[in-house]
């Protein structure tokens, strides 16, 4: 059985790999994902409407807060656009706040950028809750039926992490 917070190892270790110049986190709780990641990424924003949240963040001029919703954050993008090379959604839980991050950041993504998201496999019907996976899975089982500007792949273990790669070809060189 896997812990529950499992997805930290398994991002950490995916980051170690690609390296993203720019990550940023929607939702943080007390920032532990996100002070790691800064061992792999040149510059990290870290989003939640808890001003709590920010003073767990590491102390580094690499990491910024944003304090406010996603969508105030995707509303200051506008003004202030940035290069994401990986997005990590796991703010609101809900399927209609899921598909509005993913379709306000998607085209922040760099190409061949990946969006990872939290919560999209319950194990059973208790981890539902608002409070735990929420309907999360739910904007992942609609975004799974478009296939032209992204790939998807869940991993079907609760609470869940699935990867988005942002594409138009399959290798990148070949999207130049």
């Amino acid at each position: 059985m896997a812990k529950l917070n499992w997805h930290e190892d398994f991002i950490l270790h995916l980051a170690s790999v690609i390296r993203p110049k720019t990550y940023v986190e929607l939702g943080l709780y007390r920032c532990e994902l996100f002070n790691k990641m800064a061992e792999f990424s040149n510059q990290l924003v870290g989003v939640d409407i808890n001003a709590e949240a920010g003073k767990y963040m590491l102390n580094t001029p690499k990491a910024r807060f944003f304090h406010g919703t996603t969508q105030d954050f995707a509303e200051n993008l506008e003004a202030n656009p940035l290069k994401i090379d990986m997005l990590f959604i796991d703010a609101d839980h809900s399927k209609e706040a899921v598909l509005q991050d993913f379709r306000n950041f998607f085209p922040y993504v760099v190409p061949h950028g990946l969006i990872l998201f939290h919560d999209s496999h319950p194990k059973d019907n208790r981890m539902v809750h608002p409070s735990l996976c929420g309907t999360a899975y739910q904007a992942i089982e609609e975004l799974s039926k478009e296939r032209e500007l992204f790939e998807m792949v869940t991993l079907p273990i609760s609470p869940g992490v699935t990867i988005c790669r942002k594409r138009k070809k399959q290798l990148s060189w070949h999207e130049r």
